[in-house]
């Protein structure tokens, strides 16, 4: 399967704050579909913006950055009214957005409030992940400095339409300039996408679309819900005709210590292209939340 033939959802929120757990929500959310051709140029663009009341005064120094205001959304609806046209956009699709784990903790806090899981998609690409990996000798990676050294456009930073798609136009430049393969099972191991598993046998959807173990101390268990028993799969050896050998295949084990690397390593949840010591970035430990 070519992942340019898929749709392609560049999205991006802005939040109150930092932490879903603690209660702070999503008050704009954008998606933005990126239609290419069959020389894989942009052809069309669709954005889908919405604004959303979160229930309580959005803080001063959120509204310092996008400029979104109480009466901005005082008329706007809850999250939820939007939550399946969400849910709908973004599943099946090729994701994209950078620093995808901050947006992504966001999204699923408000799905579950209307009983929805993360969609299944067909890939999750994080562009800040992919400008760590293509331009190790950067000093920055947040988005403006990304877009700087792609020549991309960023017009009104900090709104989420403008930001969501000057993120997918950056995963498509780099997929161009660094050789990204064309098969979808492939952006896993170019640039560290999340994609389904390798068909092993060992890992599998249920009929929820959860991935769920086939095989090892979980069988039957989601993999989010035991990722010890990933990490180890990922290292997991036996006894064959008298020497160790890996005990699961390569492919597989290379897609468990990826979606370890992405899903669970506890790193910090940036600020929204905030400013000061909040974006330094500083790992939690695996488990511990902010």
């Amino acid at each position: 399967m070519r992942w340019r033939e898929l749709r392609i959802v560049a999205f991006d929120t802005e939040t109150t704050g930092l932490f879903p757990e603690e209660g702070q929500r999503v008050i704009e959310f954008a998606g933005v579909e990126l239609r290419l051709g069959p020389d894989g140029s942009v052809v069309e663009v669709v954005r889908h913006e919405w604004l959303f009341n979160p229930g309580a005064p959005i803080p001063r120094d959120v509204t310092e950055v996008n400029h979104i205001r109480d009466e901005d959304v005082a008329d706007q609806p809850e999250f939820g009214v939007r939550a399946r046209e969400i849910h709908a956009l973004l599943e099946g699709s090729v994701i994209v957005a950078h620093n995808l784990p901050f947006d992504q903790r966001f999204l699923s806090a408000e799905f579950a409030r209307v009983q929805l899981r993360w969609p299944v998609t067909a890939a999750e690409v994080d562009t800040a992940d992919l400008s760590r990996l293509f331009h190790r000798e950067a000093r920055s990676h947040r988005l403006g400095e990304l877009c700087s050294r792609l020549d991309v456009p960023l017009l009104e930073a900090h709104r989420a339409g403008n930001d969501a798609e000057a993120c997918g136009r950056c995963f498509l430049a780099m997929a161009a300039r660094f050789d990204a393969p064309a098969e979808l099972e492939g952006l896993g191991d170019w640039g560290e996408a999340i994609v389904d598993p390798p068909a092993t046998g060992h890992i599998a959807r249920d009929g929820a679309g959860e991935l769920v173990f086939l095989d090892g101390p979980s069988v039957g268990q989601p993999v989010a819900a035991h990722p010890d028993t990933l990490a180890w799969m990922a290292m997991a050896k036996e006894r064959r005709e008298g020497r160790w050998d890996w005990r699961y295949p390569d492919p597989l084990r290379r897609w468990a210590a990826r979606w370890l690397r992405v899903r669970a390593s506890g790193r910090f949840p940036q600020h929204m292209k905030g400013f000061g010591p909040l974006d330094w970035g500083i790992d939690l430990p695996l488990g511990v939340q902010g």
